[in-house]
């Protein structure tokens, strides 16, 4: 008996090693690094994932998601190593927050394929260089914030708001393209002495009581209307809105319209859809000898904009929250947007004249 016991003991352990040993070995060919949130942020992440998600399957690839332990260039490295550990082969980083991150790794996983959105590899001096293992996307921005400012005005909203999280390039983008969208639709209907917006960057993505005690003010000043513009900071406008009333926000980066009622569009970046694009275009290079990006790709920065269908506003019954402006309305615009006619600046370095009165309040 005390034998047989014994035996069943040690089977057990082997059993129990072996399955330990199977559930290390799982890899995942394709990993989603996060930045400071996850993949149900509502914002980049999601965003992100869902375009990772559905190319994977599609192609019934491996693939998984990998979230830092802490808000640092240190903690991203240190996962985007567990990921390649895991197996991964393509490294998905959404977000500017990478872009010190893949400036020291890329160097180190020569064989490994990063894909960098919303910014591109540079060290703490700013010094830029791009490995032909990966592929950066940049947006134009401009062009979503030009197309919320315009939809906003006419659809008769005169008192606007731009709430901004950091001043990075991506978010000042959005923010003039707001400013020129609400002063071209303010100047083609004669009411440019009407129109007027409150700017302010909060320096955070995250919800704050300082940003909802801002936005509280300014609603109760008279702004109708919030672009809240950066991560989760829109949670911050959606909260005072809701205690003003009659107040409306206007979301970012994906359609946000199931956060709340009171977002009337949102302006987009078809994350999703940048994703698949590169991930299409890379494995149909792949070879039995070689799995890297395409030279068009390689140590590049692709600028998506309405051109490439990766900007926009949303279009479907459940987002159109608007009560004038249609539809058929916005997708001319949007065609004049996509084929150049509509030209919009995408200059940083200062403010676009306008018409309008804009409190740039920094």
């Amino acid at each position: 008996m005390k034998k047989f016991v014994a035996l069943m003991l040690a089977l057990l352990f082997v059993f129990a090693v072996v399955g330990c040993q199977g559930m290390g070995q799982k890899t995942y060919e394709i990993a989603l690094v996060t930045d400071v949130g996850d993949i149900d942020d509502k914002s980049f992440n999601q965003g992100t994932w869902e375009g990772v998600k559905a190319f994977a399957e599609e192609n019934k690839i491996s693939y998984q998601y990998y979230r830092p332990s802490e808000n640092s260039t240190e903690a991203r490295i240190e996962t985007m190593k567990s990921a390649i550990e895991k197996g991964a082969k393509v490294v998905v980083c959404p977000g500017f927050l990478f872009e010190d991150a893949i400036y020291a790794i890329q160097g180190d996983y020569p064989e490994v394929n990063f894909l960098l959105l919303d910014g591109e590899p540079h060290d703490a001096d700013y010094n830029y260089e791009t490995k032909p293992n990966v592929h950066c996307i940049l947006y134009q921005e401009e062009q979503a914030g030009y197309l919320a400012g315009y939809a906003a005005v006419k659809d008769g909203y005169k008192n606007l708001g731009f709430l901004g999280g950091m001043d990075v390039p991506a978010v000042i983008r959005f923010g003039y393209g707001f400013v020129q969208g609400a002063n071209a639709a303010a100047v083609e209907m004669g009411i440019a002495d009407q129109v007027n917006v409150k700017y302010w960057y909060s320096g955070s993505f995250s919800p704050e009581d300082a940003i909802k005690t801002k936005m509280a003010g300014w609603y109760s000043e008279g702004t109708e209307v919030v672009f809240a513009c950066g991560g989760g900071i829109y949670l911050s406008a959606v909260a005072a809105a809701t205690e003003a009333g009659n107040a409306k926000v206007i979301g970012v980066d994906v359609d946000q319209y199931a956060e709340s009622d009171l977002i009337i569009t949102s302006a987009m970046k078809e994350l999703a859809q940048s994703v698949i694009l590169s991930l299409t275009d890379l494995y149909a290079a792949k070879t039995e000898e070689s799995f890297a990006w395409p030279e068009a790709y390689a140590g590049k920065t692709a600028k998506l904009g309405a051109a490439d269908d990766c900007v926009g506003l949303p279009t479907a019954e459940t987002s159109w929250r608007f009560a004038n402006y249609t539809v058929a309305e916005y997708e001319a615009l949007f065609a004049l947007v996509k084929d150049g006619t509509i030209v919009i600046s995408d200059a940083v370095d200062a403010a676009p004249e306008v018409a309008i009165a804009v409190d740039y309040q920094n």
